[in-house]
């Protein structure tokens, strides 16, 4: 495999690359009016963001989340919390310490994807 990219079917491109883009420290390798693609400077995680209008999405899966979520791992997940705060992201649930050792945050980002949020616990 060369290249591991998650597309995002959405309606609110802008709204969705600046929520990645503050939120999480993605940069903006591509933009455009049908697709965007972020790319992490950190490691090679990226997200692209594709007009769910856009003739190359495949039939029948627009706006269509069957049970994915997204998580990322970071420093502090009390410290995201706070930014999500101020930036009046929808939280679903606020960081709480898990059996597992981790703390862990539920976001929905701007098209209503569920975004896990963890950090371990120290």
């Amino acid at each position: 495999m060369n290249r591991f990219l998650i597309n995002i079917c959405s309606n609110k491109l802008p709204e969705t690359r600046d929520f990645y883009v503050e939120l999480f420290g993605f940069d903006i390798a591509y933009d455009s009016d049908w697709f965007i693609n972020l790319k992490h400077p950190l490691n090679s995680t990226e997200i692209g963001i594709i007009s769910e209008s856009s003739e190359i999405v495949p039939a029948g899966i627009s706006n269509s989340q069957n049970g994915i979520y997204l998580t990322f791992v970071v420093d502090s997940a009390d410290d995201t919390f706070q930014k999500a705060q101020s930036m009046g992201v929808e939280i679903m649930q606020e960081p709480e310490d898990t059996f597992y050792g981790q703390r862990r945050l539920l976001i929905k980002d701007p098209n209503g994807l569920v975004v896990d949020v963890s950090s371990l616990i120290n």
